[in-house]
């Protein structure tokens, strides 16, 4: 049998070669209290100079550190992306958890207003990201190694619809939410882009929103509405995220029938 100081030994030996691999040890409230400073300090370069312009080894220099440190807890800049957006999706899916009971409408543009009041000490930064969030095969949005964030996301929207006091029936309220997912998406990108004063158009926008639901709602129905909304989230779903037009979305199992 090995000796308490063999194992000793054998845990110092992992541990330096876990370092030497260029991994941070095990966490501590110290690595923790790094990692957070330098994922601050990142996300406030891309705020400040754009996503192509900002390096690692600029983060590097602004924290004060080696790059081999910043490597250690990001190896890239990707991996400040997916932090951001682990970060934001869950503080999102917390609060939007806490929905009031009613129709699905409200409870939509509640979730709408959930997410900008999340993201909005973020604007900065996410708008310096516009590029990246909608047309990068790899960090954007709709790119396989963020499905995480966006499943996230998405699934409060659905269960703001489901859950509604008015949900459509079977097949139809899941589609329902999967396209108001993208709608607020739409939404999110024009309040990016917005340059009135105080995104007042932004506000002009939901405003409108809310009498465009009106209408929707009792159109839901109508004999065939119901097919059309399930047959949309159908091509949407293969043409953004490349699932077969046959296949049950991802991390959701559909059952019901739609409404004739």
């Amino acid at each position: 049998m090995s000796s308490a100081a063999d194992r000793g030994d054998a845990r110092s030996v992992g541990e330096t070669a876990a370092r030497r691999r260029g991994r941070p040890p095990g966490r501590t409230a110290r690595g923790e209290a790094m990692r957070r400073r330098l994922y601050e300090t990142a996300v406030g370069l891309i705020a400040a100079r754009g996503w192509h312009e900002t390096t690692l080894r600029d983060v590097a220099a602004e924290a004060g550190v080696s790059v081999g440190l910043l490597y250690r807890y990001f190896p890239s800049k990707r991996a400040i992306v997916l932090a951001l957006y682990d970060e934001l999706s869950a503080a999102y899916a917390a609060r939007a958890a806490a929905l009031f009971r009613g129709r699905w409408r409200d409870r939509f543009l509640a979730a709408l207003e959930t997410s900008l009041d999340v993201l909005r000490p973020h604007r900065a930064t996410l708008a310096a990201l516009v590029g990246v969030l909608v047309g990068d095969p790899d960090e954007g949005l709709f790119a396989p190694g963020t499905a995480f964030s966006r499943l996230r996301v998405q699934g409060a929207f659905v269960a703001a619809v489901t859950g509604a006091t008015d949900a459509p029936r079977g097949a139809l309220g899941p589609a329902l939410g999967r396209l108001l997912y993208l709608v607020h998406l739409a939404v999110l990108l024009w309040w990016l882009l917005d340059r009135s004063a105080k995104q007042r158009a932004t506000e002009a926008l939901l405003a409108l929103l809310g009498r465009a639901l009106r209408l929707a709602a009792p159109a839901l129905r109508v004999p065939g509405v119901g097919g059309l909304v399930i047959a949309a989230d159908r091509l949407v779903r293969e043409a953004l995220f490349g699932e077969p037009a046959d296949a049950a979305p991802r991390g959701e199992v559909v059952t019901g029938t739609s409404p004739p």
